[in-house]
């Protein structure tokens, strides 16, 4: 039997005596898409941290990669990517796209060469396929920081492809965006999700409109808990709203997506 790429058994994690998060459990599988949905405050960014190993549970609990209990936190970090919007600054501006797709093969922020390292010929092929399959080919000789923030969310999701992720993280990447730049970022992700199906996907977000067909598991947190864990056709409800942000509104679905209308 397969094992999931991410086991997390009853996490916890706290800072000053404050509980962060309270014996969290989640798996998940190869190639399965999910949404952790919550409001500010829940746990979500920490949750994340663990996942990625840039912080160790400190309140208990242990974290499963491919069936291996990992102690390490380089380990940790291995075959996953993280997608969040302060990267964007963390980039070169002057930087030509094709370069910053390409520096995530190497881990770099600002593509550099030292010494013993060579860049091939086949990165750059790789990078504008993945440029291409994101709907951003045409950028790839603009500089990073001419880039509206929907392109320049696209052209990091591709960045982070290089390293050939196992799980793809996409931290609330719609955070901002006009609702053009939302729909033609969503409508990427969705094609991705079809295109490379091995490769897990999680997206987080507090807007239930934001979540696209793909998505069809979700985590809900809320105060540091696990309130929901399942099919998101399952989760998604005017109940659930009311008790994450404590408003009454009903849930539509229409089209695979969701949508709230205030009472």
């Amino acid at each position: 039997m397969e094992q999931p790429i991410l086991d997390i058994r009853k996490v916890g994690y706290k800072i000053d005596n404050k509980i962060i998060l309270s014996r969290v459990t989640w798996r998940v599988n190869k190639g399965e898409h999910w949404v952790i949905l919550g409001p500010n405050g829940a746990g979500k960014t920490t949750l994340l941290k663990i996942a990625c190993g840039y912080i160790w549970p400190n309140a208990g609990g242990k974290i499963y990669r491919n069936g291996s209990d990992l102690v390490d936190l380089r380990e940790l970090r291995k075959n996953i990517g993280w997608v969040t919007v302060s990267l964007v600054d963390q980039i070169p501006p002057d930087e030509v796209v094709i370069r910053t797709v390409v520096s995530g093969k190497y881990a770099q922020l600002g593509l550099w060469e030292y010494a013993g390292q060579k860049l091939r010929q086949s990165d750059y092929t790789k990078a504008r396929q993945f440029l291409s399959e994101m709907d951003c080919a045409h950028l790839a000789n603009q500089k990073f920081g001419t880039l509206s923030q929907g392109e320049k969310q696209r052209v990091l999701i591709s960045r982070a492809r290089m390293a050939a992720p196992l799980l793809l993280i996409l931290d609330e990447p719609c955070a901002g965006l006009d609702p053009g730049g939302r729909e033609t970022l969503l409508k990427s992700i969705q094609n991705l999700a079809q295109i490379q199906q091995e490769m897990g996907l999680i997206f987080v977000t507090h807007r239930i409109e934001e979540i696209v067909p793909i998505f069809e598991k979700t985590l809900v947190l809320a105060g540091g808990k696990v309130i929901e864990n399942d099919l998101t056709k399952k989760v998604i409800s005017s109940e659930l709203i009311r008790r994450l942000y404590g408003i009454s509104t009903k849930v539509l679905r229409r089209g695979g997506r969701y949508w709230m209308v205030c009472d």
